[in-house]
């Protein structure tokens, strides 16, 4: 069945708008454009998705995914795109799958999808398939493993639904990740995540990772919403792929479990870098022209859309500032995933992703990019794991900021914080 006969035979032709065309609703502020930027996103989000589970589902990912390297390659195995590829895809993911089953098309859909995930989790980490990932020879690994976990924190149900087997091949090789030692940036937290994770299911776990990271964060902290990844601090997205997130979700575990390592305020903390999340995912917000483009700057612009999920994740955890109206936010970032995704070239012939920005662009891609790479930007999804009927979804759109600032509107001036 070709992936676009897949899409419309799940989800009903009807609903699933191109993803390469325009909006489907010509006008902001009603009911149905509101529920067709579900419908857009729930289908860009199933054409991703499709060719990676399907194949990996049945063993078969490794040999179908043809693969696209950097022109600047470092020389790697390049077998660490094929655990970048399935571990980014499930950590944004997640949230959607976690929903509880119903009987639409949608519900179906994530019932397919949550199957094949399953099988794909058991291949990942069986010796005897030809899809077990590379875990081990590669420092990559620390990263991807990180995503991938994450992905059980997000979605619980995907955990619970694995085998015994599958469940402890899965602690064996994360586990064994500790023998990679994180170098002092954003991999702090990668190391950290895996750790929160083996702590979550009641397994033992290296507090001393989790320390580290969460002070070398605090430490790097340069104000106004924005985290310097190391000791020097670089302008790009990186607080919204990897530490944002992964710091905030950290700490909720610690939060919910309290554990006793140290004199760490798991609550206080928390809500310390929530508030300096919400500041940022201001930031992202007026980033985003009236058109939906936003700058392509930094390191690893090739993630796309990824560049935005503080948004999602604030949006789903119904914690918002009030700055940020639930209309305006999907309002926007349905906007830039409709400007990233109108060229067809974001996806080659076989339907997985290339590398590229706003298109097929391979010489923007860095010294450690592959295709697989790409798949981070299912993390700009994640408000999907919020029900159809949520108010996020059922408000109605609002112009964004840039939007009203250019139709000469009035808008909220802005200031930093000492947070």
């Amino acid at each position: 069945m070709k992936r676009r006969e897949f899409m419309g035979a799940m989800m009903g032709a009807a609903t699933i708008p191109a993803v390469a065309g325009a909006a489907t609703a010509a006008t902001h502020g009603t009911a149905a454009a509101a529920a067709d930027d579900r419908a857009y996103m729930t289908g860009l989000m199933t054409q991703i998705a499709t060719p990676v589970l399907s194949n990996m589902s049945q063993g078969q990912l490794q040999k179908n995914f043809k693969l696209e390297l950097s022109p600047t390659w470092d020389g790697r195995s390049q077998g660490v795109a094929y655990l970048e590829c399935f571990g980014r895809l499930m950590s944004g993911l997640a949230p959607w799958l976690n929903l509880p089953e119903d009987a639409t098309p949608e519900g179906r859909l994530r019932k397919t999808f949550t199957e094949q995930a399953l099988q794909s989790y058991v291949h990942s980490v069986d010796p005897k398939s030809p899809d077990y990932l590379l875990w081990s020879n590669a420092g990559q690994a620390l990263v991807d493993s990180a995503y991938y976990t994450n992905a059980f924190l997000r979605a619980p149900k995907l955990w619970d639904g694995l085998d015994a087997t599958t469940k402890a091949r899965i602690v064996t090789e994360i586990k064994g990740l500790r023998r990679v030692s994180p170098p002092y940036t954003n991999w702090l937290l990668f190391a950290a995540m895996n750790e929160a994770f083996l702590l979550s299911i009641g397994e033992d776990w290296d507090p001393v990772r989790l320390d580290l990271a969460i002070k070398k964060m605090n430490e790097w902290y340069v104000g106004d919403g924005w985290v310097a990844d190391g000791v020097h601090f670089h302008y790009d997205y990186y607080n919204s792929y990897v530490i944002y997130p992964m710091m905030v979700e950290i700490l909720e575990v610690l939060e919910r479990l309290n554990p006793s390592f140290n004199n760490l305020k798991p609550a206080d903390q928390h809500a310390l870098w929530l508030k300096r999340m919400q500041r940022y995912g201001e930031h992202l917000e007026r980033m985003i022209s009236p058109e939906g483009t936003y700058p392509p700057i930094g390191r690893s612009m090739t993630y796309r859309t990824a560049a935005f999920q503080p948004l999602g994740l604030l949006a789903w955890r119904k914690a918002l500032p009030d700055s940020l109206p639930e209309g305006q936010v999907r309002a926007a970032l349905t906007a830039a995933q409709k400007r990233i995704f109108a060229n067809p070239s974001n996806f080659n012939e076989a339907g997985y992703l290339t590398i590229g920005f706003a298109g097929h662009q391979p010489t923007l891609g860095d010294w450690y990019s592959n295709n697989g790479s790409m798949y981070i930007v299912s993390e700009s999804f994640l408000a999907l794991g919020l029900p159809a009927n949520d108010s996020y979804w059922t408000t109605p759109a609002l112009p964004w900021t840039a939007k009203k600032a250019f139709a000469n509107e009035t808008f909220k001036k802005d200031y930093y914080v000492d947070y």
